[in-house]
């Protein structure tokens, strides 16, 4: 009896269960369809929009050339991003709760709706067709605002977050930039009391130049930074819309600074700056070119453009415009001139030398030079006079750049040097007229000679090609052989080595480069340190062929030491790198205690 119990209650649970299932799947009501307030309406398709806050004046704005523009109460670029904004936001507003006619009909419902004294009245305009909208009061809970749409009965309930995109007054729409961020700048024009300073870009290398109050080249690094603290400038306050203000009140009329910007024939913005204000020295009063209106604006955003003639001109000796193909250097001696060549993906060499050049140290003469920066613009105008007081008549150096090897015509820069005056060096450009100062220790990084750019890289050799290092050092000798792989024997009575660290420091040696060269056909030795109590190195392949370094004066600072080795049958004196000398000096020296 109580299993038969069960099992209708069983059956019961589940056609109950089945039942629920069918209603929930096949018979629940539909979703009501939810519509927006404003079906017909396209925000990019709005082409005005006047707005009137209870109690201020109307705000109307027009979209034109892209953009929009205030037109009441004052003509001003408007922001159009609140105003695109609020339309996005109005094209998506949908009503909680439409009242029937029969429900806002009456003497007593525009009153008690709020629609007698609106919050907002709304007229907007597309090209085809209007809205006309007036806010009401908010619900009693406050998170809900009545609406009416003139020509349509009755009236809507709606979300009322939206208010908060209305402007209460003009200067919430008015844009707070300087100028139009965008915008393609040419040329700028700056006045600065009597000082005029007239920049150009060049259209086809886009370097800017200087015009007035001479022609020079300009610093495009300071004048991209100037123009982008311009760009990125906001108002921080509208403080005079009067069109009949007095602007000399505020240094304006005449400005203390303008900064007219164009493009082509034309300026598309001109900024007037004036004095500080008396209650804020961290703003000063400015004012738009074309526009009504005096404006507070951080002193900061335009104190670049106060700057002297010098601070806009280029620092630089000169700017890289091709790559370069040739440096020629002349000095006052054979000793000191010479030519680097490119020979495209053979690397570089030197003119009249038999061994490679250093692509890497060539590249870094070339960067070098292009880092160069002026110390003092010393003279604008130079005569022959002039050059003999600043030795650049007859220069103590001469290096020219060319795009193009052997080709005369294809000249980057010729710079000409003075000799070292102090702490300066006077330099000129073969086409300008001006004279800078340099600093003497940026001059001195110069090479002086051509076999400073001897390739680095001495030799290369396998460790597993290796026979025997033969060590010579205080008048005595000793061997180390090679019998395998990290297994290295010395004569019985020599002492005791680390055949591991020996042949990591060998494998070493099979890549040695010069960390910089320091002397060409060595004939006197002491002058390096070199003498024959010295470490000296020899190491012998399987070929017969043999490798020899000499160490001559320690050079403390840096932890390594002179050096000199025979290359092409030249002595050459070299800087040996560091890491490696700290190897030698441990595994490949012979201790003075050795008999």
């Amino acid at each position: 009896m109580k299993s038969q119990t069960t099992a209708i209650w069983f059956v019961l649970a589940a056609l109950l269960f089945a039942g629920i299932w069918f209603l929930e799947k096949h018979l629940q009501p539909a979703a009501p369809v939810q519509t927006v307030l404003l079906p017909s309406l396209r925000a990019t398709d709005v082409t005005s929009l006047q707005i009137s806050p209870a109690g201020a004046r109307e705000i109307s704005v027009v979209r034109t050339n892209g953009g929009w523009q205030l037109e009441k109460p004052l003509a001003y670029p408007a922001q159009a991003a609140g105003i695109e904004a609020l339309l996005d936001a109005m094209a998506k507003l949908m009503p909680a709760l439409r009242l029937a006619g029969d429900d806002v009909l009456g003497k007593n419902t525009d009153t008690e709706f709020g629609f007698e004294n609106p919050q907002f009245t709304l007229d907007l305009a597309s090209s085809d067709q209007n809205w006309h909208l007036r806010v009401g009061k908010k619900t009693a809970p406050g998170d809900q605002v009545y609406i009416r749409i003139v020509g349509l009965d009755g009236a809507f309930v709606t979300d009322a977050k939206w208010l908060q995109r209305l402007p209460h007054s003009a200067n919430e729409w008015r844009d707070t930039a300087l100028v139009d961020a965008a915008a393609t700048l040419d040329w700028i024009v700056i006045t600065n009391g009597a000082k005029v300073v007239e920049l150009r870009r060049n259209a086809t290398n886009h370097l800017w130049r200087m015009i007035r109050p001479l022609a020079a080249r300009a610093d495009d690094l300071h004048i991209l930074e100037t123009w982008q603290s311009l760009r990125t400038a906001r108002v921080a306050a509208f403080v005079n819309d009067d069109a009949k203000a007095d602007l000399s009140a505020y240094d304006l009329l005449p400005a203390e600074l303008d900064v007219w910007l164009g493009r082509g024939t034309n300026f598309f913005a001109a900024v007037h700056a004036g004095k500080s204000l008396p209650e804020n020295s961290t703003q000063i009063y400015a004012r738009r070119e074309g526009w009504n209106g005096v404006l507070a604006v951080a002193k900061d955003a335009l104190a670049p453009w106060r700057g002297t003639v010098n601070d806009f001109r280029d620092p630089h000796l000169l700017e890289l415009t091709a790559p370069v193909a040739e440096i020629e250097v002349r000095g006052q001696t054979n000793e000191d001139s010479y030519t680097l060549q490119s020979r495209g993906a053979a690397g570089w060499a030197v003119v009249g030398e038999k061994f490679p050049a250093d692509e890497e140290n060539v590249l870094a003469l070339v960067k070098l030079l292009a880092g160069f920066r002026v110390q003092e613009f010393v003279k604008d105008v130079v005569t022959a006079p002039d050059l003999q007081s600043f030795g650049l008549a007859a220069p103590a150096r001469q290096i020219t750049l060319r795009s193009v090897a052997g080709d005369t015509n294809s000249v980057i820069a010729q710079l000409l040097f003075s000799a070292v005056q102090t702490n300066k060096v006077f330099v000129k450009r073969a086409d300008e007229d001006f004279v800078y100062a340099l600093a003497a220790d940026d001059f001195n990084q110069l090479p002086v000679s051509g076999w400073d750019f001897r390739e680095r890289r001495l030799w290369h050799f396998s460790e597993t090609n290796v026979t025997q290092i033969t060590l010579r050092q205080n008048g005595q000798t000793r061997q180390l052989v090679r019998t395998g792989e990290n297994k290295w024997s010395l004569a019985a009575g020599q002492g005791m080595i680390n055949p591991p660290a020996v042949e990591e420091t060998v494998h070493r040696l099979g890549e040695l480069a010069a960390a910089g060269w320091v002397g060409r056909n060595v004939t006197a030795p002491e002058t390096f340190g070199l003498n024959t109590n010295n470490l000296s190195v020899t190491i012998e392949l399987k070929s017969g062929e043999k490798f020899a370094v000499d160490f001559g004066a320690e050079i403390p600072k840096f932890q390594t030491a002179l050096a000199a080795v025979t290359l092409d049958g030249e002595r050459w004196a070299f800087v040996f790198p560091a890491p490696l000398y700290q190897l030698v000096t441990a595994y490949l020296t012979i201790p003075a205690s050795t008999p």
